[in-house]
């Protein structure tokens, strides 16, 4: 089975965690299930057991090792499961996102740009097909790296803002304890848009904002419930 997982050695992924991964894989695949694509975590300081995603024609697989690497803990979301999904690149690496229907936001950070582009069109193809079925003799698409403009260096600017003034927070999991930067709330502008301005994307960033702030301790339960429902009806 390793020998099936070589192609995904070619973008920067870390080959010790690819090989963590694959063989724990030969038992968590169901019948008729394909591991479509594998991307790896790489931080800017050395990772020592990185964190995975792993996207089969059936689910999303979240990877994460703990025990010093001698052990593992896998979270899945079919596909099905899955309302929406998301990509932001950064200054170091990119965001993978994506929303379920039951309102759960997850994203792995520091995945690097072309792994993280790759995946999100693997997981719109994946959901596309659920919205359009083919027929069981219709071969499956190879992923096709999408093409995507060239971002302005005045927009590079704005996101290394963004990062910089909201800590980073990972998905919740009992394995890990994160130290968190003192979060400002954001003061809205006099020239802000109203939220049927705002794109699916803009609406899912602006609720993770609040999440933050919830988190932190910046805001009441009320007033996120408040702010989530108000967003959603955008939605």
């Amino acid at each position: 089975m390793k020998e099936q997982f070589k192609k995904f050695l070619n973008e920067e992924q870390d080959p010790k965690a690819i090989e963590k991964i694959t063989s724990k894989l030969n038992d968590l695949l169901m019948k008729g299930e394909e591991v479509g694509y594998i991307a790896v975590q790489k931080k800017p300081a050395i990772t020592v057991f990185p964190d995975s995603i792993v996207l089969t024609n059936k689910r999303i697989i979240i990877c994460k090792p703990k025990n010093l690497g001698l052990s593992m803990d896998f979270t899945d979301y079919t596909w099905d499961d899955i309302a929406s999904t998301f990509v932001k690149e950064n200054i170091l690496g990119s965001e993978f996102s994506f929303g379920t229907k039951t309102d759960l936001a997850v994203s792995i950070d520091y995945i690097p740009k072309i792994q993280a582009r790759k995946i999100y069109t693997y997981a719109k193809e994946q959901l596309d097909l659920l919205k359009n079925p083919v027929s069981a003799g219709t071969p499956v698409q190879e992923v096709v790296e999408p093409v995507f403009e060239e971002e302005t260096e005045e927009i590079e600017e704005v996101e290394t803002e963004e990062v910089t003034n909201f800590a980073e927070i990972l998905p919740a999991a009992p394995v890990y304890t994160e130290t968190f930067e003192t979060i400002q709330p954001a003061q809205p502008s006099t020239g802000e848009r109203k939220l049927s301005e705002l794109s699916k994307e803009e609406l899912f960033d602006k609720l993770q904002n609040y999440k933050k702030l919830l988190d932190n301790g910046l805001i009441m339960q009320g007033e996120y419930d408040a702010y989530k429902k108000e967003i959603l009806s955008y939605m």
